[in-house]
């Protein structure tokens, strides 16, 4: 898939910084015609209901759309989360690292309790004894009321369908709610080879924020409430319009989405960026270079000296430093054959 002639660039910083694919662009420009209703009333918005049910085999959840994930993120806690209460996620998590504070600010005050684990993964222990140490009587407590997973995680692992059905049953059996932020789920979907059903609410996930755009959308994340959880769907939707998510031309994400998810596209440029991590670890590993976490998505944490990061940076690579001293390096639906063997010769120089 061509990257526009942009493949000297070697610009590996996020994948939020490739461009919107072409069939998106196409598909915003087609929906570009005559009048429609407003606020998600419109005939693409409504038509999104059968995709969505199609890619995650039910009929059984309501969906809302935002342009980011964070908002995505942040509305849907907030609507579980009371601001008396906490919402349970690993001490790296999105929400804890790189959202500023807005899932607390969504809920009025709620907490963040961060856990450890390794590898961008709730440890097991550690969920169990913040489980444990929930107690809603205790007035000097704050209990919490959600687990939110990540999944890719920010190191680039991925859950597996086996760890998120038994993560979920165990807070279910606490009585909160469990959260996905599937910013990058298409990537973790192409790694472990799960369906989204089978790693959404058949595992036991009660609210996904499914990311797009991340994937090759222009801007559009959808909140899906299943179940149960479709009991906060007004208050959603309240939520929204109160802190200034609630589109009055939704059509245009909504036809962004319709795109992404005609035909598999999400999960064929998904696939696209998982391949271009792992021929670009692949040749780092070949080089000697070691790995902070093995790559299970789209995303590379290398151990570089600081040589070889000076020449990179010197030959033109945009990358970031990450935790524990790794440089991340995030390749998308865009990044190219020709950018990674780039990247590898400076190396190689």
């Amino acid at each position: 898939m061509a990257n526009a002639g942009h493949a000297d660039l070697m610009n590996f910083s996020s994948d939020t910084s490739a461009p919107a694919h072409p069939k998106v662009l196409e598909a915003v420009l087609a929906a570009n015609s005559g009048l429609e209703s407003s606020y998600g009333n419109d005939r693409v918005t409504r038509r999104l209901r059968g995709q969505l049910a199609t890619v995650f085999g039910t009929d059984d959840f309501d969906y809302w759309l935002t342009a980011s994930g964070t908002a995505s993120n942040a509305l849907a806690l907030s609507c579980f989360c009371p601001p008396t209460g906490a919402v349970l996620c690993h001490a790296g998590a999105h929400i804890a690292v790189d959202e500023r504070g807005a899932p607390e600010f969504f809920s009025g005050g709620g907490k963040l309790h961060l856990l450890p684990g390794p590898d961008g993964k709730i440890g097991s222990a550690q969920l169990d004894e913040a489980l444990a140490r929930i107690n809603h009587d205790f007035v000097h407590e704050t209990p919490a009321h959600v687990l939110s997973l990540t999944n890719l995680t920010e190191n680039g692992t991925a859950y597996s369908v086996g760890e998120v059905t038994d993560y979920a049953a165990r807070a279910h059996a606490s009585d909160l709610i469990v959260h996905l932020d599937g910013a990058r789920l298409g990537n973790a979907l192409v790694s472990t080879g799960a369906s989204a059903a089978e790693m959404s609410w058949q595992a036991g996930v009660d609210v996904l924020t499914f990311g797009l755009t991340k994937t090759g959308a222009m801007g559009c994340e959808i909140i899906l409430l299943f179940g149960k959880a479709r009991e906060k769907t007004r208050e959603l939707e309240a939520r929204a319009k109160r802190s200034g998510h609630m589109p009055p031309k939704m059509r245009y994400l909504s036809a962004q989405a319709e795109a992404m998810l005609e035909g598999g596209l999400w999960l064929d440029l998904a696939a696209q960026a998982n391949g271009m991590a792992r021929k670009l670890a692949d040749g780092l590993v070949a080089r000697g270079v070691s790995l902070a976490f093995e790559p299970q998505g789209n995303e590379v944490f290398a151990m570089l000296p600081d040589d070889q990061v000076t020449a990179l940076r010197a030959a033109g690579a945009v990358f970031y430093p990450w935790m524990g001293g790794s440089q991340r390096f995030v390749c998308s639906w865009a990044t190219e054959d020709t950018e990674i063997e780039r990247f590898l010769s400076v190396l190689d120089a």
